[in-house]
């Protein structure tokens, strides 16, 4: 495992970025596990000026997100398709025919699951898997449990990820409830795992998840038995370990 601290979080986002922009470079036809949420923005906003400035090239790209809500359509604007397309896509030069998230209005669950794992198999794994960080130590939608979820599946979101996301809704009522998520053995079999993590509030859970015990109460844990893990953290969420 590789730990490189960043002052602030521009620099750690610049850091996680030049991670993900030498895999574009090396391999252009590479398969990039992307994430959502805050922490990965300023990464996206690297990625889309290096492109812009001509550094990059995302024509032959493929890309896997870890998770989807389940029951919101692709143009609510808090979809993590939506997402994804406003902070990426829509700024790059990636086929929309290579892009891929699981389909939150897919009603059959195992139908869906089994459909984003093949699709993942069948492009060959992923090269490099982004991450972050629940404050629980989720990692996607995979929350503290009593065993380690394998394949993709469908999670009913805990109380606490509700309260962390109702920011983005009007209401932690209006907060989905389901989600789509990528299963910890399908991160884990990713060639590559990128994690980053920035704030105080992050650093109690970095020392947990990295040199506490391997337990599913902490499921980020399980990434010390993989064999290629990079955090950037900035010196806050690096500042317990």
């Amino acid at each position: 495992m590789r730990i490189y601290k960043a002052a602030n979080y521009k620099e750690m986002s610049r850091k996680a970025a030049n991670i993900i922009s030498a895999q574009v470079i090396l391999k252009p036809d590479c398969v990039l596990g992307l994430a959502t949420g805050s922490t990965p923005i300023g990464l996206y906003e690297y990625l889309v000026d290096w492109y812009k400035k001509g550094d990059l090239d995302f024509s032959k790209v493929q890309t896997v997100n870890l998770d989807e809500y389940k029951g919101l359509p692709r143009d609510n604007d808090q979809s993590y398709y939506y997402f994804m397309h406003d902070n990426l896509f829509n700024h790059i030069n990636i086929d929309p025919a290579n892009v891929h998230l699981p389909d939150g209005m897919e009603p059959d669950a195992e139908k869906e699951c089994r459909r984003y794992d093949e699709l993942i198999r069948s492009l060959g794994g992923v090269d490099i898997q982004l991450l972050g960080i629940g404050h629980n130590g989720h990692i996607g939608f995979n929350e503290p449990d009593t065993v380690f979820a394998k394949g993709t599946h469908c999670v009913k979101l805990q109380e606490s990820t509700i309260q962390a996301n109702k920011r983005f809704f009007a209401s932690a009522e209006e907060v989905p409830q389901y989600a789509y998520t990528m299963g910890i053995q399908t991160i884990m079999s990713a060639k590559k795992i990128l994690i980053m993590a920035n704030g105080a509030g992050k650093a109690e859970i970095i020392k947990k998840a990295f040199f506490g015990p391997i337990t599913p109460e902490v499921p980020a844990s399980v990434l010390q038995l993989h064999g290629d893990v990079t955090l950037v953290l900035d010196n806050e969420a690096a500042s317990l370990i």
